[in-house]
């Protein structure tokens, strides 16, 4: 049978199709009953089947010019919803095999363009494509202007101090966080600093003006940003991403179109240029004996090692954070460069995701345990089957507000939903006898029946607890499954999410020693004490 692609605003009479579902966050006014099922779990199988296809394009047009500021062609499903356009794609032409007359509804004019190209898919009138453009491309300069003029007035007014701060042999480099405190003690870190009073701290550039006030008495701690030039960051207005003409005529042309006016509206490329000026000024300046920053091989970090690698100065990536199988950013095929722009050395949190890193092309000789700074060692269980229930809202604010929305269709029966925000990018809602803020961790909350998660790194500790652990599958996007080979969340929908809580399904059997490991202080000592002779430059 055929696909019907239709936008929102000319919709065929109802009689004409089997099923329906819509992309990109459209929401047509159909019969909910027609709708497509399963429609995230078949949206997550046509992600997993694009991996290679996304590498593919990253290796094509990440070393084009500015290509290495873009989020897309580092694979990263949380910087660029790019994989997500060709799953959608994926799925479409599934569907145009399937016996029913399935319509699909996308107001995106760009994927819409994409999707009119498949076979067996009869198309309507697309969306108008000039206005999008347009718009992306006023609101770009606006928010890049806007961008510069604060980078600017931030690099003037922090630019003394890097007279006397971060000083150091060595040097860690993270992200502003709020659990980060001027005693030394880094969210990313742990106490490192404390073990090893050599280590001095960068603030990444995401961190602003008045996120360094907090650390004004860590003579070791400096911003980056006091590197920076502000006359280079008020050239950063017109810093973006254009496609040449190979990308705009080749078969995903439309969709690296809307790559370069969805990521062009917003400051993203010229932030990580910014960075890029800035962490160069510094190695420069400082020539660090060795570098170590939490490792997730996004578009700066790639930056940052090619800077590096240029002064011979050592870098050692921290695997800080979960890996699973659909974060395509953390494999090697996706760089350009390949190995060039990985760092020398990659710490690993634990065994659980070394296997597969090795699998995806990560020179093994390149990888060593270096423990858990932000995992605690889990010891008994938090299992209670009459208890709460803990939900560990996404840092993406799309996807929090879903499980928000999730959480109130499941409420009734005297259950009680305690609802953690992301400690960086928290959002609000309502709170109600059974829907409760809550400001404690996952690990230090007990007698809890059940965890819901649906990104990040809250599900591992979910089953590390010994509590049922639910994954919130998306209609209109992929949450990105992080769990190590042998670990799983049981999937779970918005509207199946009640039903699944009410089975009270059997707590897991997940010891922590399996997948983490405790610090080793001197493999962290051994590694950041290399000095440039000795950089292993000659790996891969």
């Amino acid at each position: 049978m055929t696909v019907l692609l239709r936008c929102s605003r000319e919709l065929p009479p109802e009689a004409s199709f089997d099923a329906w579902f819509a992309v990109t966050g459209t929401n047509p006014a159909l019969d909910p009953g027609c709708r497509l099922a399963d429609v995230g779990l078949r949206l997550e199988n046509a992600f997993l089947a694009i991996r290679d296809d996304w590498w593919s394009v990253a290796k094509t047009f990440g070393r084009s010019r500015n290509g290495d500021l873009v989020h897309a062609f580092s694979c990263a499903p949380i910087g660029s919803d790019f994989g997500l356009a060709l799953a959608w794609a994926r799925l479409v032409a599934d569907l145009a095999e399937d016996r029913r007359a399935i319509l699909v509804v996308c107001d995106d004019p760009w994927l819409f363009r994409h999707l009119m190209r498949l076979g067996n898919v009869a198309a309507g009138k697309p969306p108008p494509l000039w206005p999008a453009i347009l718009k992306g491309w006023v609101r770009g300069y606006l928010a890049r202007g806007a961008l510069a003029l604060r980078l600017a007035w931030t690099a003037w007014r922090l630019g003394p101090t890097r007279r006397y701060r971060g000083t150091g042999e060595t040097a860690i480099l993270v992200y502003g966080h709020p659990q980060s405190r001027p005693d030394g003690t880094d969210a990313y870190f742990g106490s490192l600093m404390k073990d090893l009073p050599t280590v001095a701290r960068l603030l990444h550039t995401d961190c602003p003006l008045e996120g360094t006030e907090s650390f004004e008495s860590d003579r070791r701690t400096a911003s980056l940003h006091a590197w920076g030039s502000p006359w280079f960051a008020l050239r950063l207005a017109f810093v973006r991403w254009r496609p040449g003409s190979d990308a705009r005529h080749g078969p995903y042309g439309r969709l690296l179109s809307r790559v370069a006016a969805l990521e062009g509206q917003g400051g993203s490329h010229a932030m990580n240029r910014w960075f890029d000026h800035c962490v160069g000024r510094w190695l420069a300046d400082r020539r660090p004996g060795s570098l170590a920053w939490p490792w997730e091989n996004l578009p700066w970090e790639r930056l940052l090692v090619r800077r590096a690698h240029g002064l011979g100065i050592p870098t050692v990536g921290y695997q800080h954070a979960d890996v699973g199988p659909q974060q395509y950013n953390m494999g090697p095929q996706s760089n350009w460069d390949g190995l060039a722009s990985l760092p020398d050395r990659l710490l690993l949190n634990g065994p659980a995701y070394r296997a597969q890193l090795i699998r995806w092309g990560f020179p093994e000789e390149r990888l060593a345990i270096g423990g858990a700074f932000r995992v605690p060692a889990v010891e008994g269980t938090s299992y209670d089957p009459t208890g709460p229930v803990f939900v560990a809202l996404s840092g993406a604010q799309a996807i929090a507000r879903q499980m928000i929305e999730a959480v109130e269709a499941s409420r009734g029966d005297g259950r009680l939903f305690l609802i953690k925000n992301h400690p960086m990018y928290p959002i609000d809602f309502e709170e109600t006898d059974d829907m409760r803020r809550w400001d404690r961790p996952l690990g230090e909350t007990a007698g809890l029946s059940a965890v819901l998660f649906a990104t990040g790194l809250s599900g591992l500790e979910g089953l590390l607890a010994g509590v049922p652990t639910f994954r919130l599958l998306l209609d209109d996007r992929v949450g990105i499954d992080t769990m190590p080979e042998n670990c799983t969340a049981i999937p779970v929908t918005a509207s199946t999410l009640r039903a699944a809580l009410d089975q009270r399904p059997e707590p897991p059997q997940v010891q922590w020693s399996d997948l983490f490991s405790r610090v080793d202080l001197e493999v962290w000592r051994g590694h950041l004490s290399h000095t440039r002779a000795t950089r292993p430059n000659a790996l891969g």
